[in-house]
Formats: structure tokens, C-alpha cells, sequence
């Protein structure tokens, strides 16, 4: 039954995507080896935390095969007189020589590409507040503009520079910004082959040693939405971001009261793992194919969508990485420093990669309309926490 499941689904893919591009390329090579490993993939996630690395990259490929294929939410319209307004308002452009056109990746805002007859800008328009978010989405826009700034100072990172961010509602019952376009286009449209798509990786990581040398002084989502108060040290942190993310699941009925509090036990039995000293690194915490720009060479020419980031562990940011499929081997060739694979890293990238895994289950719910896609991660958040359980007799 799984051999033929594997074949429908490779018929299905290479249906939807061109038979060279990266997605196609990547999901043959995934599809060749499921049967080989969904097995042990799937015993591995009920057994020890140290086989989490080398499982959640099949795990988010699985995920993407079986269940995303039509994650994309319906755009929003906007009238084009009010799109000449939002852009008016704060460049000097006349509306006449305006064009605009719809960027149809974006999942959260509604963002789209603008001609002003003299070069391209991007604008993108928050949801609405009554929109379903994650405890540090609402008006996350806020904290982009002194993101970007300082990237744009302190490193070479490819981002793009914001001309103005307006949360004033006078205009639209929105946050907007305005900014230049980046050059390149997403990863997921590009045919990269494989050595090129490792120059990439390497470009990445070199662009994230430099983002997380960035450093603060508090530990957090840190930015102007003030989603949280900042902590001083990251295990504290941690115990916030984890308790405030398991209060939204239960306030949108993903988990029970009872579930939610076997999840904040299972982190204070855990709680030792996280108290040491670690920088107030600057993380992305959203660095997937589509947030990587590149160009026909293979140049990363853009990072995007930093509207998520926060100050903390780089290990968090690695777990994301690990679930997108970006943390291999080039990847670490760029980012110059081998990941700790101590036993208690691979507790704490099990909860990180936990606390990735979860969000979707609000998701799901919130803004996809989509509770058995819900009931999927709920399963798959259980599974991950079903050895750290099992660990605690060993401890």
C-alpha cells in the first residue's frame, strides 16, 4: 500500500511542478528513499531524542507531499485606488504611472509588487485583527523596519530597505509597509542543480553567522508589537514563548486544558536542559526555500519575511532549519560552526522543533478552516513528545 501511495504521489507532484525545478528535483529524491526509511522514520519518532536530526527533514517532506500540496490562502482584494493612496501617501509618484501586481506566495500579508514607472517597490498589507494569530503575529509588521535597519547596517545580509511603515489605520484599517524590491526570485521557482543548490545553502549560512552575531541584552521577542516582556536570561524565555503559544492552542480548542498542561509539565521536568548561558542571538526563525531570493547564478540576492524574529538560542532557529530542509551539510560549510550534538541539545532541539510544530496547529484552525489538517499536527506534536516522556525514567 505505501509502494503504491508513493507512486501516486510522485505522479501528482511532477503533474504540479515542472519535472527540473528544485521542488521537483528534491521530492524524487525524497519519494526514492520514504520507502526505504518511512519505517524507522516512524519508529525513531517514538524512540530516543538523538535520532530527532536526521528524521525532521523527512518529517516536514512527508508533510509537504501529503497535506500542503493547497495550503495557500485565497488573496485578499484591494481596490487599485486605495493601493495608489497607501503608495502616494508616502513616495513622491504620480498614481497615474503606478502598476501593481499581486506577489501570490505570501501566507500571511497580502504584499504586492509596484511600478512607479522609475523602478519596483513592494507593498504589504497586514491582515486583519480579527485575522486568528499566534501570540507574536499580531501587528508583527512593527518590528521589521528596525530589523532591517540594523541588518542593513551591521552585516551584509540581503535585505531590502523599508521606506515607511504605517500603523497609523488613517488610510486602511491595516499596518502597511513600503519597500525596495530585492532582486532574484523565491528558491521554490528556480531550477537549481545540486552543487548549485549547496552554493546556496553555503550563502545562507554565512548570511546567519552574521545575523546571529547580532546580540541583545534581554532574551525575547524583543520588537515594537511587544508580544511578550522581555527576560533576562533564555531559559525564562523559553518557559514564556512555550506557555504562550500552548495558551493559544487551547484557546482555539486544538488542545484540551489536560493536554496543554501535560505539555508545560513535560518542559519543567526538562527545565535544567535550558538553564545555561547562551547570547541573545538576532534568529530569522522563517528561512525556507521561499524566503531565499536568488538569481539565474545561483546569488542569494534576498532574505525575507523577518517580521518573526526574535532574540535567543540559535539552536531555535536550527530546528526551523532542520523542518524546512535547509540545515544540511553546505549550510553548516557556510555558517563556519559545527551544532552541538550533546544529549541535551537534542532534548532542546526536540521542544524547539516542538514549539514549530505546534503553531500549526493554530493555524489550522484559525486561518485555514482546516481541523483534520489540525488533528495531523496535534498527532505529530504528540509523537515528538512521546520520548521525552518515555526519557524521564532515565533521568
Amino acid at each position: 500500500m505505501l509502494r503504491s501511495t508513493i507512486t501516486r504521489l510522485r505522479t501528482r507532484v511532477f503533474r504540479a511542478v515542472p519535472e527540473n525545478s528544485f521542488i521537483a528535483t528534491q521530492t524524487s529524491y525524497q519519494l526514492n528513499n520514504i520507502l526505504a526509511h518511512f519505517r524507522g522514520f516512524v519508529n525513531s519518532l517514538c524512540q530516543s531524542p538523538l535520532n530527532l536530526h536526521a528524521l525532521v527533514h523527512k518529517l516536514r517532506f512527508y508533510d509537504i507531499l501529503c497535506h500542503n500540496r493547497g495550503d495557500q490562502q485565497v488573496a485578499e482584494s484591494f481596490p487599485a485606488e486605495l493601493l495608489q493612496t497607501l503608495v502616494t501617501s508616502q513616495q513622491p509618484v504620480a498614481p497615474a504611472a503606478l502598476t501593481f501586481q499581486l506577489i501570490p506566495t505570501g501566507k500571511h500579508n497580502t504584499s504586492y509588487f509596484v511600478g512607479t514607472g522609475d523602478g519596483e517597490l513592494v507593498l504589504r498589507i497586514a491582515p486583519p485583527d480579527d485575522a486568528g494569530f499566534l501570540f507574536y503575529e499580531r501587528r508583527m509588521m512593527a518590528q521589521e523596519p528596525e530589523i532591517h535597519a540594523l541588518l542593513r547596517e551591521r552585516t551584509t545580509v540581503p535585505v531590502a530597505r523599508i521606506l515607511a511603515y504605517d500603523d497609523s489605520r488613517t488610510l486602511i484599517d491595516r499596518d502597511y509597509l513600503l519597500m525596495e524590491r530585492l532582486p532574484g526570485r523565491p528558491l521554490t521557482e528556480v531550477q537549481v542543480t545540486g552543487p548549485l543548490y549547496a552554493h546556496i545553502l553555503r550563502q545562507i549560512g554565512g548570511y546567519l553567522r552574521q545575523m546571529h552575531a547580532l546580540t541583545a541584552e534581554r532574551y525575547g521577542y524583543l520588537g515594537a508589537h511587544h508580544p511578550m516582556e522581555p527576560q533576562t536570561s533564555w531559559g525564562e524565555a523559553f518557559v514564556i514563548m512555550w506557555n504562550l503559544i500552548l495558551d493559544d492552542i487551547v484557546a482555539s480548542r486544538g488542545y484540551t486544558v489536560e493536554e496543554a498542561a501535560f505539555m508545560r509539565q513535560l518542559l519543567q521536568a526538562y527545565q535544567s536542559c535550558f538553564d545555561r548561558s547562551v547570547p541573545a542571538s538576532l534568529l530569522h526563525m522563517d528561512v525556507w526555500h521561499q524566503n531565499i531570493l536568488v538569481d539565474a547564478q545561483g546569488t542569494v540576492t534576498g532574505l525575507v519575511d523577518l517580521d518573526r524574529a526574535l532574540w535567543g538560542d540559535p539552536e531555535i532557529e536550527f530546528a526551523v532549519l532542520d523542518y524546512c530542509g535547509i540545515s544540511e551539510p553546505a549550510f553548516w560549510e557556510g555558517y563556519g560552526r559545527s551544532r552541538d550534538i550533546s544529549p541535551e541539545a537534542r532534548i532542546r532541539a526536540r521542544f524547539y522543533l516542538l514549539y514549530e510544530v505546534q503553531k500549526y496547529i493554530v493555524i489550522r484552525l484559525l486561518r485555514r478552516d482546516d481541523p483534520a489538517g489540525a488533528r495531523r499536527y496535534k498527532e505529530q506534536s504528540f509523537a515528538l513528545a512521546r520520548p521525552l516522556t518515555e526519557g524521564l525514567g532515565r533521568r
